[in-house]
């Protein structure tokens, strides 16, 4: 995810075993907010990619709305590898945050929260019904229980560099995921930048291989819930990864960490990535020149659908342990009536899970000072059309949570890509551990 996502991403079951709570209390104090009042609310969330987002969201919003409420706000901030473990820990002690924010859908802690329904109708009495990217994500549709409040999430658009793929015939980047294996493979040929597309355990291939996978037609679910995963257009993708592999990719690819795509385009190695516009800020602010030569380009086409993941879910929680559930429900409220401000304040990151929230949006993207262009974010603006849920075509269940946790597909693809199995081979095998942790959530 680069260097925005964490390295590591246990199962929640396997933090709650592994990981004593008093061990990870333990790890480091976090930056707190400015804050007073009578009563508490205590808030844990990831530090920003933004650091001038954490500035908003502390110094202004949580300082202003605490006021407002005489609440002394409390905002604890923590790395992402920290999130899961942090939450087992919170859940173990049935003790912690009034609100916890999470950077995929929590699903598998539904027992453990409260049911943010009326959250979302508040909500959606000033701005409208929540996206469909929102809902999918935080909905069950068994129980009929929010588990989750989403207010946004990130785009996760394809970042190539300009200056080589004009050289082979794509001055405006590929738009299909035959482009993209014509080009890189021309490019690492004729001038030697690899393409970096990611094999291993980690979070950017996750969403690096759904997008794939969703693009050729293929998924983990249907919209049923039912497993679907060892289909024709599965071995299709699987396929057509083993040729991008061999043809356009190096062998690194199978033991990066979740920031190595965003390192290695940066340094000026790779053609392209999929990933967040952090590379794109990132260069803003470190590599002003790189920067111009790094553009942006919508989720690639496949011969089904042009599909890919968020790049992180924002959904925050309040547990039933909670000690104010009242003022955590007033502040989300309270906070998506300011979402255009943390829209502007993140530079774009978060994208809005309540569209009339920013209703400008296209023409904020589309003009942007730091970009060169101007207009170089304007492709986020169709982003609704192409970005999904981790469940697609169904919900964000607690099965689909695990099989995400546990790497289940980048293993798949990565067995074919190495030549370990066929591609029929590793389309069964992904079914039988799939089915496997679908019939223990059931």
């Amino acid at each position: 995810m680069a260097s925005d996502r964490g390295s590591s991403r246990w199962s929640r079951r396997q933090f709650v075993k592994a990981a004593g709570v008093g061990a990870l209390a333990a790890a480091g104090l976090p930056r707190r907010a400015r804050a007073q009042g009578g009563k508490t609310l205590k808030i844990i969330q990831w530090s920003h990619f933004v650091p001038g987002y954490d500035k908003w969201f502390d110094g202004t919003f949580c300082k202003q709305w605490g006021e407002k409420h005489g609440t002394r706000v409390i905002v604890d901030h923590i790395s992402i590898p920290e999130i899961n473990a942090r939450a087992a820990a919170e859940v173990s002690a049935q003790k912690g945050h009034d609100l916890f924010m999470f950077l995929s859908p929590p699903a598998a802690y539904e027992k453990q929260v409260i049911d943010h329904t009326e959250i979302y109708q508040q909500v959606e009495k000033r701005w409208g019904k929540v996206n469909d990217l929102g809902h999918k994500s935080t909905f069950n549709p068994k129980t009929r229980k929010y588990f989750a409040f989403a207010d946004s999430y990130v785009p996760d658009p394809g970042n190539y560099r300009q200056d080589l793929w004009s050289q082979v015939g794509f001055p405006h980047g590929p738009d299909t995921w035959e482009d993209l294996r014509k080009g890189a493979a021309a490019i690492k040929q004729k001038i030697g930048n690899p393409c970096g597309i990611g094999l291993s355990q980690e979070l950017d291939t996750n969403m690096a291989m759904r997008a794939l996978l969703w693009s050729f037609g293929g998924s983990v679910q249907d919209a049923e819930g039912r497993v679907v995963i060892n289909s024709p257009q599965t071995i299709q993708a699987l396929e057509f990864m083993r040729a991008l592999q061999k043809e356009a990719q190096t062998g690194e690819v199978f033991t990066w960490d979740p920031s190595s795509n965003n390192r290695g385009i940066l340094a000026g190695k790779l053609s392209f990535v999929l990933n967040a516009i952090s590379v794109t800020r990132t260069a803003e602010k470190e590599n002003p020149e790189m920067s111009k030569k790094i553009q942006i380009v919508p989720a690639l086409k496949g011969p089904v659908r042009r599909m890919a993941a968020e790049h992180v879910m924002d959904c925050y929680v309040i547990w039933k342990f909670a000690e104010n559930k009242d003022g955590a429900k007033q502040f989300l409220v309270d906070y998506l009536d300011a979402f255009g401000d943390a829209f502007k304040a993140s530079e774009f990151y978060n994208f809005p899970c309540f569209p009339k929230t920013v209703p400008d949006i296209a023409q904020q993207v589309a003009n942007d000072p730091k970009g060169v262009p101007p207009d170089k974010y304007k492709v986020l603006a169709g982003v609704t059309e192409w970005a999904t849920n981790v469940g697609y075509p169904g919900y964000a269940t607690a099965a689909v949570d695990e099989v995400f946790n546990t790497f289940v597909i980048p293993t798949m693809f990565a067995k074919v890509a190495r030549d370990e199995m066929p591609a029929r081979d590793a389309a069964k095998a992904a079914e039988a551990e799939v089915k496997r942790i679908f019939d223990k959530w059931k």
